[in-house]
């Protein structure tokens, strides 16, 4: 089984994924993205860097050659040996964020993580859901990389984003109130699986 875990900056994602592995078993692989691979960490440092300036179409790019690397190293061989992998993000992130977000397109970006992931698709999206203020305050807490220093009207519509996403994929995505204790968005998410 493979699972991935969505959600705007802070929602709660890492937290869960790790919960969720720990939870399936010994035989779990958990990722994150960007990274899982060396080159995937070596792009997550430089898309986290508050000092990297980028074009939004190299963004895209970056994130989605980190996706095809885990896909192609990583996620594939796992699953063809039998394991559950649980990923923290995946491509809903990136049709969310740029291409909602920053504006470059669902479809276009649709079409290339298709290319990049060989096909690969999520068996269930854990949506774990928070509304944008909330997610801020847990921000507040420590100093924000390039992404989360984006104004609220960007989490706003990566929000919305992912709500239409959820909306029109309902037998893939499972949406969860991020907002609760992590014990129950756990159970939450055990449950949805």
């Amino acid at each position: 089984m493979f699972v991935t875990l969505e959600g705007i900056d802070r929602s709660g994602k890492t937290t869960q994924a790790a919960l969720l592995a720990e939870a399936l078993g010994r035989e779990t692989l958990l990722l994150r993205e960007p990274g899982g691979t060396e080159v995937g960490e070596r792009i997550r440092k430089v898309l986290k860097d508050p000092a990297t300036e980028l074009d939004p179409r190299a963004e895209l790019l970056l994130f989605c050659a980190a996706r095809a690397e885990l896909c192609a190293r990583v996620i594939r061989p796992a699953l063809d040996d039998g394991h559950d992998v649980v990923c923290d993000r995946f491509i809903d992130s990136t049709v969310a964020y740029q291409g909602a977000a920053r504006g470059l397109g669902v479809e276009a970006i649709r079409a290339l993580n298709e290319f990049g992931t060989g096909g690969l698709k999520p068996d269930r999206t854990l949506l774990l859901r928070v509304e944008p203020a909330t997610a801020r305050e847990r921000i507040s807490d420590r100093t924000a990389d390039r992404l989360e220093r984006e104004d609220p009207a960007f989490f706003a519509a990566i929000a919305a984003a992912y709500d239409a996403l959820a909306a029109a994929e309902p037998e893939r995505f499972a949406i969860i109130d991020a907002a609760q204790p992590p014990d129950a968005v756990l159970a939450a998410a055990l449950q949805s699986l």
